[in-house]
């Protein structure tokens, strides 16, 4: 296995700029499995592949925004990307500017002073606020779109699911970003329950893999949590014969977390099934050849060439069909990443 062999050509037409109005007007490709048919669809159809007694499961984290301005004492200006929360002061960050070693200071524009504490790896410094930044995002914060987003986003919600609810991430975890309320409620309606868990998702999601062997890449590690009730409404769906549908990624990171080292006995004469909570940080690295645990069904966006994304989607369609796919996509004009269309995989 070569990272090369989860490249693939994408014309720069087909990146998405600005996200589909409504949400769930964007389009939807249907992957089956078993027999490699695929369908195409609009994301209000999704219902349509769904069943009573299946659980939908949703990532509530909230992207912050984490992109702050800043300037040294001598008038440089400096860009701080908040990466992750240490404690009620301290961050780690990706820092734009020259010459900040640790001890340095710099000025929040309209904020407080931050000082480097610490230098971590390329660019990544750990930083400690004079008080706490939250309090400030208001003023001083702007969301951070990926790189490959060049128009300006007019509505920050819109880089928001509508069911966002714990504020840490750096990146919207964006397979959910085509849901409307209407829509979930449509679902729930037809017997369907929804279970949240929470993954804040870093800016390494969009890294691509450097090494030509993808199993000598570091993962980055990402903090999530499924909690109690999660847990029990995967336990029941499971002994009730529905499926898991991991909406995301990081919803799929989150599940098979927890889904380490627990022997499932889905043959028994009670049917047990039993998960249990997590929380804490994950480096669960999904390549080909990875047996899942928890997930049945996957909905997910299009991913970039040679990242951990696609080879996590790769891992769960097979790679060969998960290439022809998104090659057929290409074709049709579906629009890709961030703010693009939809891929629902059966």
């Amino acid at each position: 296995m070569q990272t090369s062999d989860f490249d693939y050509h994408l014309p720069e037409s087909s990146i998405a700029q600005t996200p589909a109005e409504p949400r769930d007007s964007s389009r939807m490709l249907v992957l089956h499995r078993d027999s490699g048919d695929v369908e195409h669809r609009l994301f209000r159809d999704v219902g349509l592949f769904l069943r009573p007694n299946d659980l939908l499961v949703l990532n509530q984290t909230r992207v912050i925004p984490a992109r702050i301005f800043a300037h040294k004492e001598t008038g440089g200006k400096v860009e701080l990307l908040l990466l992750r929360r240490r404690d009620e002061l301290t961050w780690e960050a990706l820092v734009g500017g020259k010459g900040l070693k640790v001890g340095k200071s710099v000025q929040v524009e309209n904020g407080p002073r931050a000082e480097i504490i610490g230098l971590l790896e390329g660019s990544e410094r750990l930083i400690q606020f004079s008080e706490p930044i939250e309090p400030y995002f208001p003023k001083v914060g702007n969301v951070p779109l990926p790189p490959y987003i060049h128009e300006k986003l007019s509505d920050p919600e819109r880089y928001q699911t509508v069911y966002a609810k714990e504020p840490g991430s750096a990146a919207a975890p964006t397979a959910g970003l085509h849901f409307t309320p209407r829509l979930l409620d449509e679902i729930q309606a037809m017997g369907v329950k929804i279970a949240y868990v929470t993954l804040h998702v870093g800016l390494d999601t969009f890294a691509p893999v450097t090494e030509d062997d993808p199993e000598e890449h570091k993962i980055h590690t990402e903090w999530c949590e499924l909690s109690q009730q999660t847990a029990d409404l995967i336990n029941e769906t499971k002994c009730n014969g529905g499926r898991v549908i991991a909406v995301g990624t990081t919803s799929v990171r989150t599940l098979e977390s927890a889904g380490q080292g627990t022997i499932f006995d889905t043959r028994s004469s009670n049917n047990e099934y039993q998960i249990s909570p997590f929380i804490g940080p994950t480096s669960l690295y999904i390549l080909p050849g990875y047996q899942f645990k928890v997930v049945d069904v996957m909905i997910t966006n299009f991913h970039l060439p040679k990242s951990t994304l696609i080879m996590l989607v790769s891992a769960f369609a097979g790679r060969e069909k998960v290439l022809s796919t998104y090659e057929l996509a290409v074709k049709e004009g579906y629009r890709f990443y961030s703010f693009g269309d939809a891929m629902l995989i059966l």
